[in-house]
């Protein structure tokens, strides 16, 4: 357990007093008729979230709600508390405090413009709205590059909406159906009626004088001058170092600003959220910087020309009609780096790679008043596909659908469902080991033109947990689980003591338990549906658990060992799974199937965990076998796979596995543990090597008994002819530089190393254990009792050419775990009618 540190103390004791009292509320009635509004954490009553306010404050029927804005700091916006001072049903709330956990919890409409925190758990009752805060220009989610790191929160958050509010069909099908891959699990509806932040933008008379003096009391001397916004999107390399893009936003206004008529004009900057705190500190930027109270709509609607480079701003500012110039000094790095969703040639405005090409076009901007001939056909035809319908009644329309819930009078339609099944999988832990493998390789295999598949896990920062995150298949939704679970210290103390006492199976039958694990659920998974729930893992009870509360599906959980060994297995003289096991043993009868990963082992388990399951549920598929990715790896140049990242250096050994010599290399890749026993495999090696010096061994992996093995190593006299590599991303390319693969452990279920050895045309020299026969097929490999002699003997059946070989059909394989898969989660008969006249997921209609 780590220890806790003196500095972390208040923090700690914050989060803990805001969960207790977000938990209290939780529990107390929704209140009717509160509304809640976030915009971008706080920041401001800004974006949608404040045009659909507004409309509300005036519509003659709405004046029975309170509403309640979310804000970061009351004093730094008290202009914006004070103009509400007079108006009742108006108050604000501090964002992060007991106050605002008390509205989150209870306010009967929640209306974000970004993300509530990893705590929101949409209650029943409750009605979310997300607007979101732009059409993107820059590409989103999963279609950036490592996109699905960066997701978590979002996806969130998307599943849990009722409405999603797309300010045109692009928005709707790229980023929420697409970038977010909330196509065939979202059950939110989407609303296409305009974008409400827009209407901000129609000004009479006095919106644009009042707009006017805002800018002039914040102290920008505007006088009669006409208003160039220069509004770029946040570039920088880190949100934590915004301040390195000021330098470069100062020097971009300050050179604009010597080339046109200061007396006519004037340059504005508006920065991007994550930049305006640090941007306000600049006394240079004083006169010229946008206030980040001020809607950026009504700026808009002040500025006869917009400069912007890849901000979703320039949607917006389309519809007023008035040109846009794009200054893009780094087009080619960032659209080789974030992407694109439309090439530059398409845009509605002049694109300029430097200050000097940005001043001509502005000049001649301001001189014409409109935009050069060639860019002004691309301006009309970006209009019509963007803001066609935003005509300054969008707020109006978002009222009536969302309040009145008169949604059939207007453009509101379900996402678009994939009409196939739906499937998800718990992946584990994420570390680098044999589970994780098996699960890439399935996802990998998996036909995605007949499942939908969406995938959870804990999201981790450990640098191997990130790289297998990356490593899941581009066609899966990714769920990773962020925050912890909500309820009061009391209900979360009855859940550890349930688990302590081996009474985790009242997750269920106890109404408070069932509760907390029911938010639980929601919290992660929002409105989702699945069809079948995958435990791929087995070894976890609080996700075995989880699982369980999903809404009507059929749940599996695999079985990938011998479990019953595994739970009474020692460590250090502790049997250290036996009780997390037994937990999940209780929990058996509630699944519909229990997959072992061969046949044998299924019988194994199903006679050794017969307490705990009917002898029905007991059902296995083996491990899939992904041979390209193995291959490919297999391929990669050895010593940039095994280069330290830190240091550059190489380790030696990898030069003399590459070395041209005489040498024999067994290798063998597992987990250093008890069970996997390579003392028996060094001490095995350590006979044949007495005999024939030119051999190696090599083990890749680390574990608990590294300590162990080295001692056993040195005390063999072997210390330079066994390898201990640590554990290695690409074991593959370790495999790949020797000549016969050896395992030698007491029990397995079906050893990933095996498969991953037969692909890379290895021999194989393996002891035997009961399901030995299920993961090597006849005629290839030698199994020798599990002893050292016989051990060391088969070894040197190898070095007489005596260990049978052949080809490996992975293709045929891999097509028959796939079918044991559909059939062991209840699919193939699914799958098999979806054949026919086509399949319907258990997504229910549309509201």
């Amino acid at each position: 357990m780590k220890p806790i540190r003196l500095k972390n103390i208040p923090s700690r004791a914050k989060r803990f007093v805001n969960s207790q009292f977000h938990a209290h509320w939780r529990k107390e009635p929704i209140r009717a008729g509160t509304v809640l509004y976030e915009s971008f954490a706080g920041n401001g009553m800004l974006c949608n979230p404040e045009a659909i306010f507004r409309q509300l404050l005036v519509a003659p029927d709405m004046q029975r709600l309170h509403h309640i804005w979310v804000l970061s700091d009351l004093r730094h916006y008290r202009q914006t508390v004070a103009e509400f001072a007079a108006t009742p049903n108006v108050t604000f709330v501090r964002h992060g405090t007991p106050s605002y956990y008390r509205a989150l919890a209870t306010s009967e409409y929640l209306i974000n413009n970004a993300t509530f925190p990893a705590q929101f758990s949409k209650r029943p009752g409750q009605t979310y709205l997300n607007t979101w805060h732009g059409t993107p220009l820059k590409r989103m989610g999963y279609d950036i590059i490592r996109g699905a790191l960066g997701t978590a929160n979002i996806i969130r958050n998307f599943v849990a909406a009722d409405y999603l509010l797309a300010a045109n069909p692009f928005m709707a099908e790229q980023m929420y159906e697409t970038a977010y891959k909330l196509s065939g699990i979202s059950r939110s509806l989407i609303i296409e009626e305009g974008y409400p932040r827009i209407d901000r933008q129609t000004l009479d008379v006095g919106g644009v004088e009042a707009g006017r003096a805002r800018l002039t009391t914040a102290g920008i001397p505007l006088g009669d001058r006409t208003i160039v916004l220069y509004a770029p999107t946040w570039k920088g390399a880190s949100f934590a170092r915004p301040e390195d893009d000021i330098d470069q936003l100062l020097d971009h206004v300050a050179r604009l600003t010597a080339r046109i008529d200061t007396s006519k004009y004037v340059v504005l900057l508006k920065t991007h959220q994550i930049v305006h705190a640090f941007a306000a500190l600049r006394p240079e930027l004083a006169r010229v910087l946008v206030p980040n109270d001020i809607p950026t709509n009504v700026v808009l609607g002040l500025s006869d020309v917009l400069i912007t480079d890849y901000s979703s701003i320039l949607f917006d500012f389309l519809a007023t009609g008035r040109p846009i110039l794009f200054f893009t000094p780094d087009l080619d790095d960032y659209s080789g780096t974030r992407g694109l969703y439309f090439d530059p040639e398409n845009w509605p405005g002049p694109v300029c790679l430097t200050v000097d090409q940005l001043a001509v076009e502005l000049v001649g901007t301001l001189t014409t008043g409109d935009l050069p001939a060639e860019s002004a056909e691309r301006y009309r035809t970006s209009q019509q596909q963007f803001c066609g319908v935003d005509d300054g009644r969008a707020s109006a329309r978002i009222v009536d659908i969302v309040f009145r819930e008169n949604a059939r009078h207007h453009h509101v339609r379900p996402v678009v469902s994939l009409n196939r099944p739906s499937l998800l999988v718990y992946l584990g832990g994420m570390r680098s080991n044999g589970i994780t493998t098996s699960v890439l390789n399935l996802l990998n295999s998996i036909d995605h033109s007949r499942f939908d598949v969406s995938a959870c896990f804990d999201q981790s920062k450990a640098p191997a947990a990130i790289e297998n995150q990356l490593a899941i298949n581009p066609a899966v939704r990714q769920f990773p689980r962020v925050g912890g679970m909500n309820g009061s210290a009391l209900d979360q103390l009855r859940r550890r003591l349930d688990f302590r006492r081996g009474r985790i199976n009242r997750h269920q039958t106890e109404p408070a338990q069932k509760t907390l694990w029911d938010d639980e659920w929601t919290r992660c998974f929002g409105d989702s549906r699945f069809d079948f729930v995958v435990d791929f893992s087995g070894y976890g009870p609080f996700w075995a658990a989880l699982l369980l509360h999903s809404p009507t599906a059929i749940r599996s959980i695999w079985l990938h060992n011998d479990l019953a060994a595994d739970a009474h297995r020692e460590i250090n003289g502790k049997k250290k799974m036996l009780h997390s096991l037994t937990e999940v043993f209780t929990l058996y009868r509630q699944y519909d199937h229990l997959v072992s990963v061969s046949p044998t082992l299924s019988t194994i388990n199903r006679r050794k965990l017969s307490a705990y399951a009917d002898p029905e549920q007991f059902t296995f598929a083996l491990n899939a076998a992904d041979a390209k990715h193995i291959l490919r790896a297999a391929s990669q140049d050895l010593r940039e796979t095994v280069r330290d990242p830190d240091t550059g250096i190489t380790p030696p050994w990898a030069d003399a596995l590459l070395a041209d010599d005489t040498v024999t290399t067994f290798v063998s890749v597992g987990r250093l543990s008890p069970e996997k026993n390579q003392a028996r495999l060094i001490r095995a090696f350590s006979r044949v090597h007495r005999t024939t010096p030119t051999t190696r061994l090599v083990l890749v992996g680390d574990g608990p008994l590294k300590s162990e093995l080295e001692a056993l190593i040195a005390s063999l006299g072997l210390e330079g002819s066994v390898i201990l590599t640590g554990e290695q991303r690409n074991p593959h390319a370790i495999m790949a530089a020797a000549d016969c693969f050896a395992l030698s452990s007491d029990y397995e279920g079906q050893p990933m190393v095996i498969l991953e050895a037969l692909v890379l045309g290895l021999p194989i020299v393996t002891v035997e254990f009961e399901s030995v026969k299920n993961a090597l097929p006849a005629g290839f490999g030698l199994v020798v009792p599990q002893t050292d002699q016989n051990l060391a003997q088969g070894l040197t059946a190898f070095l007489n050419g005596e260990v049978p070989t052949g080809t490996f059909d992975h293709a045929a394989y891999t097509r028959r775990a796939l079918n044991q898969f559909h059939t062991a989660i209840g699919a193939a008969s699914v799958l098999t009618d979806a054949t026919g006249s086509g399949f319907r997921t258990g997504l229910a209609p549309a509201r």
